[in-house]
């Protein structure tokens, strides 16, 4: 009972900051090349302000989602018509729209790995790891920003995830990865991966798996690896989120899913003859949104998070960054490898704490999003989710007080 008025307090705390953040809302324009701007660049819905004070005004979400597509730009994504219509014009109707948010590198891999640890792209991660070396430490610790100094691909105990983070917490979290084990002779239906030290076998999808080791953050890191039985409980085949999904008990806090490379949309023509790049993306959305936020854990407290790993890497958009992302020191490449950074993606959030059709065009990149969880679940920030100034989603997001 003391649970349930602690929630309720929080939930009325969070009504009266919203209110009070609403009065004093500025209306923004968009910039012109959005590609969702009316004329003069004016959106449709007002575009958020910068959320000052982001941090403190938090609503009391419990159960984060985060779902992560493949190599889309934004212009192209949610342009007019948009190849994606569900994804870009139902779904955006019903949450916020991130009219900036990047990805932080280039190619794929990278990206996964900023997500749940704030490390930056090295050579290696850059081109998906197409052995699975270890990393080579140029120094014995982690430098100022939390980053390892080296090169190579499954990191040292001593980097840890956002996983760790909230098992330390007594927070729950897992991994859904779609067709992981479907052919055991690649992969284990677990905690799927190719063997340490050898070339990964799980780069291209066949026709009875389409998973790929390289969408799946959680076997790049020895702080997960390292457990096996730990490994097996907590990053399993997609198949297994509805039975999850069923109980608030049994969702956990966090849940990353990664859709098979046909789904995810990062085949264009998928290798069983099947549709593949947007027809796919928004197929795959219209099977899983609707089990998630018709879920009890959902609609108590959650978030649904969907966004892009990077840019298609074409046009002016290709490698471009934000919010002075910083690259790896010593690695000589640049972060999105022909530029920057891995190009304006853009992100979709759903919650019962957004009002629909919110656009915000606030900067954001894959390092808001992980310092976003740790500040939501009272967490220590990893890697470059600490770098001074990083914003993450507030009151130009959360517009909707508690029901």
């Amino acid at each position: 009972m003391r649970g349930i008025v602690a929630s309720v307090v929080v939930a009325g705390a969070w009504a009266v900051l919203v209110a009070a953040g609403g009065a004093a809302m500025a209306r923004a324009h968009a910039p012109a090349d959005d590609p969702r701007a009316g004329a003069g660049g004016i959106p449709a819905s007002p575009v958020a302000a910068s959320p000052a004070g982001a941090a403190a005004a938090l609503p009391p979400i419990r159960h984060v989602f985060i779902l992560v597509l493949e190599n889309q730009s934004f212009s192209t994504t949610f342009g007019k018509p948009s190849p994606a219509p569900y994804l870009a014009n139902t779904l955006v109707s019903k949450g916020a729209l991130l009219t900036h948010y990047y990805g932080i590198g280039h190619w794929s891999l990278d990206n996964y790995l900023a997500l749940i640890s704030g490390q930056a792209p090295n050579s290696e991660t850059q081109a998906d790891c197409p052995a699975l070396t270890e990393f080579q430490l140029s120094q014995p610790k982690l430098d100022a920003n939390g980053q390892a100094l080296g090169k190579g691909c499954i990191y040292p105990a001593m980097v840890k995830t956002v996983a760790d983070q909230l098992e330390a917490a007594k927070l729950t979290w897992k991994g859904y990865m779609e067709d992981m084990g479907n052919d055991l002779k690649r992969e284990r239906a677990t905690c799927g991966h190719s063997p340490l030290g050898q070339d990964e076998r799980t780069g291209r999808a066949t026709v009875s798996d389409k998973y790929a080791a390289k969408h799946d953050p959680f076997v790049y890191f020895h702080s997960i690896l390292d457990d096996q039985n730990r490994c097996d409980a907590h990053v399993v085949n997609l198949d297994k989120l509805p039975a999850d999904l069923r109980k608030v008990d049994t969702t956990p806090n966090y849940s990353f899913i990664t859709p098979n490379l046909c789904n995810d949309g990062h085949d264009a023509s998928c290798v069983d003859g099947k549709l593949g790049g947007y027809p796919a993306i928004d197929a795959f959305l219209q099977k899983w949104v609707p089990l998630i936020v018709n879920s009890p854990a959902y609609k108590q407290d959650g978030l649904l998070i969907i966004t892009f790993d990077e840019s298609d890497s074409k046009g002016e958009d290709a490698a471009t960054d934000c919010c002075g992302e910083q690259g790896l020191p010593g690695e000589p490449q640049l972060p999105g490898v022909i530029g920057p950074g891995g190009g304006r993606i853009g992100a979709v959030l759903l919650s019962q704490f957004i009002k629909p059709a919110t656009v915000s065009a606030v900067h954001y990149n894959h390092y808001s999003t992980l310092r976003y969880v740790e500040d939501q679940f009272g967490l220590e920030h990893l890697g470059y989710a600490g770098q001074k100034g990083l914003q993450i989603f507030g009151s130009d997001v959360f517009t909707q007080p508690a029901p």
